[in-house]
């Protein structure tokens, strides 16, 4: 095989993660960035060439896991309102920025030093963990109950939630969790049900997060909802169009998500 011969550059680029989960990087920053600029998600997502739907879920992920709003709703005015970013968000993107320059002098510098490091910076990038759950939840273990086969552990997450998860006692000491110890839930959006008045009900599952719906995303057979919780963060539940009509989600509504604590993984930082 030919080649050219021209030398191998390496790159990098810089991210941010709270507990091990992704934060953000470039790419959300610029989001962040967009927002300020137009004051609008829609605008913001279309001049980056980023869905609104894709758009929305980053903005939740960050608010989750930075454990306060980044971005918040504007009512009123001309135009019916819009968004902004928090004080928080602000100071996140300004230092952000500064700190990628810091990175990218570095990276020029390691370049100039190390032959043949490029490629193996790319295989430890290719090595990283991505997950496919919507909901991460950052919090720290608040109580353990030690069973023979399976473990019940609770996470106090933002805004004072608590989230129960059972684990194998195995995982348990795998992951060295313990009371005070650092720790994140993640929960697929379909193991999420939705309950609006379950005044005098009864469920089986360990889990419920009441808030109020911020969001409803109807697609070709299922329809996307986002809960905010009191205190910050949100959670996003995938159901049916049938039973999102049924229930008649709408913003503003009060909801509850109820999920069982079988449907939690529980990760820690690395």
């Amino acid at each position: 095989m030919e080649t050219d011969n021209k030398g191998i550059e390496l790159q990098g680029a810089i991210w941010m993660t709270v507990g091990g989960a992704n934060l953000g990087g470039p790419g959300r920053i610029e989001l962040l960035s967009k927002v300020a600029e137009c004051g609008s998600i829609t605008q913001a997502a279309k001049a980056i060439g980023m869905s609104y739907k894709a758009a929305w879920d980053a903005i939740d992920t960050m608010n989750n896991l930075a454990g306060e709003p980044l971005v918040e709703r504007l009512t009123g005015g001309k135009g019916g309102g819009g968004t902004r970013l928090t004080r928080r968000a602000e100071q996140l993107v300004a230092n952000f920025r500064l700190i990628a320059q810091e990175h990218r002098r570095f990276v020029d510098h390691l370049s100039q030093q190390a032959e043949g490091i490029a490629d193996d910076y790319l295989l430890i990038r290719r090595m990283s963990m991505k997950t496919s759950a919507r909901n991460q939840f950052l919090g720290k273990v608040s109580a353990l109950k030690q069973g023979a086969v399976n473990d019940e552990v609770e996470l106090e997450v933002a805004g004072g939630h608590r989230i129960v998860a059972i684990v194998t006692h195995e995982s348990t000491e795998g992951l060295g969790l313990r009371p005070g110890a650092e720790a994140f839930a993640l929960i697929k959006s379909s193991s999420i049900i939705i309950v609006t008045d379950d005044s005098g009900a009864r469920f089986s599952a360990r889990n419920r997060l009441p808030g109020t719906i911020s969001r409803v995303q109807p697609g070709a057979v299922n329809t996307e909802v986002v809960i905010d919780l009191p205190g910050g963060g949100s959670v996003a539940a995938i159901v049916t169009n049938e039973s999102a009509t049924h229930l008649e989600l709408a913003v503003g509504k009060s909801a509850s998500a109820i999920f069982k604590a079988s449907s939690v993984i529980v990760g820690v930082p690395a």
